[in-house]
Formats: C-alpha cells, sequence, structure tokens
C-alpha cells in the first residue's frame, strides 16, 4: 500500500503547510556543519511545494554577501539563510579570546512580501528547523536592522557562557 512518505524526497518533516525539505537542503547543511565546504545556503519554497537550495556561499564569503543572496529574489520574496557564524569570545575574569563558531537558520521575511508568502515561509519554518539538526539559533528577521552582521552576532553572544 503507497503511503505519502514513499517519495524520493523525504516528507517526513512535513511543516503545517504541507512543505517538504529537498534531500539537497540536507546534504548541503552537513557539508556547511561537518566539512566547513561551505559559509551560507540560501533557501526558498520552490511551488509553494518543496524547500530547496537557491544559493550556496563560498567558505571564505562575507556575511555582506550572504544579505545580497538572502534578498536576490527582491523586495517581495522570503528566504531561508543558513550561515556558519565566527567570532571572538572573551571569557570574563580571562585575558584569553576563543573563536567560536555557531550555525544559525534565519527566517527571512520582508514587510514588502506579500501576507500569503509570508505565511507559507513561516508556517514551513518549523519543517525546516526539525531537518537540519544542529543549528544553534534560529532568527527572524523582517528588515535589515535585524538581519545585520551586529544584531546576529548580539543574539548569538547572548547564548555565550559569560
Amino acid at each position: 500500500m503507497p503511503t505519502a512518505f514513499s517519495s524520493s524526497t523525504t516528507r517526513a518533516y512535513c511543516g503545517a503547510s504541507g512543505v517538504t525539505v529537498s534531500d539537497a537542503c540536507k546534504t548541503t547543511y552537513e557539508e556547511i556543519k561537518k566539512d566547513k565546504k561551505h559559509r551560507y545556503v540560501v533557501f526558498y519554497i520552490r511551488d509553494e511545494k518543496q524547500i530547496d537550495v537557491e544559493t550556496v556561499g563560498e567558505r571564505n564569503a562575507e556575511y555582506d554577501q550572504f544579505l545580497e543572496d538572502l534578498q536576490k529574489g527582491g523586495t517581495g520574496e522570503c528566504r531561508y539563510g543558513l550561515f556558519d557564524f565566527e567570532y571572538t569570545h572573551q571569557c570574563q575574569g580571562t585575558s584569553e579570546a576563543s573563536k567560536k563558531q555557531k550555525l544559525f537558520l534565519m527566517s527571512w521575511c520582508p514587510d514588502t512580501a506579500k501576507v500569503k508568502k509570508k505565511m507559507l515561509y513561516s508556517s514551513s519554518f518549523d519543517a525546516l528547523k526539525k531537518s537540519l539538526v544542529g543549528v544553534q539559533k534560529y532568527i527572524q528577521a523582517t528588515d535589515l536592522s535585524e538581519a545585520s552582521q551586529e544584531a546576529v552576532e548580539e543574539k548569538l553572544r547572548a547564548t555565550d557562557r559569560q
């Protein structure tokens, strides 16, 4: 008896919207998390059915390039972005600074996007979260002030031990 789970795409993590996560998303995520092959990846929802990879950033790419790729679809488009963020952390009471790396997943839904699109991306975010195990922080951004490198770093540092 055929089931809804018998497709080549993993449907185990269907969100409330019924949108699935493509295998390419998981593969690219592992390449960033384990192999450190890329700095970031931008995902989009194709045909309102499946989350797929749109852009992959080189390992030496800067955060500004990530923001550009996140907005490449235009002012009315939402996206998801995963970034391997590096920064220096100074433990309180010590003179030593240590390098930290944290993976964050951002939901980018600008205020200028249509309500239907925002709802689709919002209701599908959970499916992506569940399929990308090991992300340290989830960030929702509606404008560049929330997606800026400074704002993101502040959110990531808030999870550090002092």
